[in-house]
């Protein structure tokens, strides 16, 4: 069995405007304080693209707003590896967002305990 590595690449990063815009528009979404969770089921080269979001409006200082995005990033690189597999298994690939609703920061292992709920959920929905 080969060793898997907790890493989050560029290519794996959900970016531009036209692949953010369909997401948005297209995507479905739940709520898993605190985070909402916004996906789509797309065609790609990637099985699993994700991209992070700490909006300015619950978080002025951009020092917060880093922090947030780096907790996020982090618990989703430790966590991902069961949506991975999902995709893989069902030849699918998916785009989702992860936007903090939080207005308040939040300590990393209640933020990584969080994300292992999202994303459990979001396999749910996927079936």
């Amino acid at each position: 069995m080969e060793e898997r590595r907790n890493t989050f690449p560029k290519e794996e990063h959900l970016y531009g405007d036209s692949a953010v815009d369909m997401l948005f528009r297209k995507g479905k979404s739940f709520l898993a304080f605190p985070v909402k969770v916004t996906y789509l089921v797309t065609t790609d080269s990637v099985p699993v693209r994700c991209m992070v979001v700490a909006p300015k409006k619950k978080f002025k200082h951009a020092v917060d707003r880093n922090r947030v995005k780096r907790q996020l990033r982090e618990a989703y690189r430790k966590n991902k590896h069961g949506l991975f597999d999902w995709a893989e298994q069902h030849q699918q690939q998916l785009h989702f967002s992860m936007v903090f609703v939080s207005d308040k920061l939040i300590p990393s292992h209640v933020v990584e305990r969080k994300i292992k709920v999202a994303l459990e959920k979001l396999q749910e929905k996927l079936g």
